[in-house]
């Protein structure tokens, strides 16, 4: 039999084969256990040509061009899917991630169900909230995911963000809805789209009708009023944000009907 030597040890050939083979079996760390990897905000680009090409400054939107480009839609929507936010986003370009998000796939139900009257009449004829209605519906996937209009709005923005002024934001496709706006949210201006979405929303007499003696307040503001009321604050103190009329305590608080008619052109 033949021996090696090896740092003064004496082995036999075949020990010395083996040992050299295991360095080829032994498990080694991956890559990703020795550098991190970060992932950066996906581009929004894409989503705001489209904006910019069907919604005009009142946020109507022209559904029946935008059926043309649906494919171009479908191609953000999939970078959207494949890429949901990390911990390593900012919480701005979250949040801008998951009102895009939202939006868009909205838009999207309605293309594909279009024309259609309201987005109410998409689905089950008897919806029951958070069940069978067009937000509880998951036609989507993030991240492997299937998901709901539902899941963004309570299961996520929410959930995660202390930010009620995301109901600024967020367009479920119906006349009494915010703006929604010809460009995309982006994290690095976030806080200025949402505080602007707010005067909008608080100055337009269709959605909010405010005298100092009495305010007739779109219907967010009892849907959502424990979001408002976090942290100390009220329904009259966001009002007073971004509505040109101030109102007070003594002032009447009304709920307007909600007008689900599409918002189309």
């Amino acid at each position: 039999m033949k021996y090696a030597a090896i740092k003064g040890m004496v082995i036999s050939t075949t020990s010395f084969l083996l040992i050299a083979l295991s360095a080829f079996t032994l498990p080694r760390p991956e890559v990703t256990d020795l550098v991190p990897l970060t992932t950066a905000p996906i581009d929004h680009s894409l989503f705001e040509r489209l904006l910019k090409k069907y919604v005009n400054d009142k946020g109507l939107v022209n559904y029946k061009a935008f059926k043309a480009d649906e494919k171009e839609l479908k191609k953000y929507l999939d970078m959207v899917s494949s890429n949901p936010p990390t911990d390593k986003w900012s919480k701005n370009d979250q949040m801008a991630y998951w009102i895009n998000a939202y939006n868009a796939f909205t838009i999207q139900l309605i293309l594909k169900h279009y024309p259609v009257a309201s987005i109410k009449d998409i689905g089950s004829k008897i919806q029951i909230p958070f069940v069978t209605t067009p937000w509880a519906s998951k036609f989507f996937k993030i991240g492997g995911e299937e998901m709901s209009l539902d899941n963004i709005e309570h299961g996520t923005l929410r959930k995660k963000f202390d930010e009620p002024r995301i109901h600024f934001a967020l367009v479920c496709a119906a006349r009494s809805c915010p703006r929604l706006r010809n460009e995309a949210y982006e994290g690095s201006k976030l806080i200025a789209q949402l505080d602007d979405q707010g005067t909008d929303f608080l100055n337009n007499p269709a959605k909010n009708a405010i005298t100092p003696q009495k305010a007739s307040l779109s219907k967010y503001f009892d849907w959502y009023k424990s979001d408002w009321k976090e942290h100390n604050k009220s329904v009259e103190y966001w009002v007073n944000q971004y509505s040109k009329t101030k109102i007070n305590k003594d002032t009447q608080i009304s709920f307007l009907d909600y007008n689900w008619a599409l918002n189309e052109q």
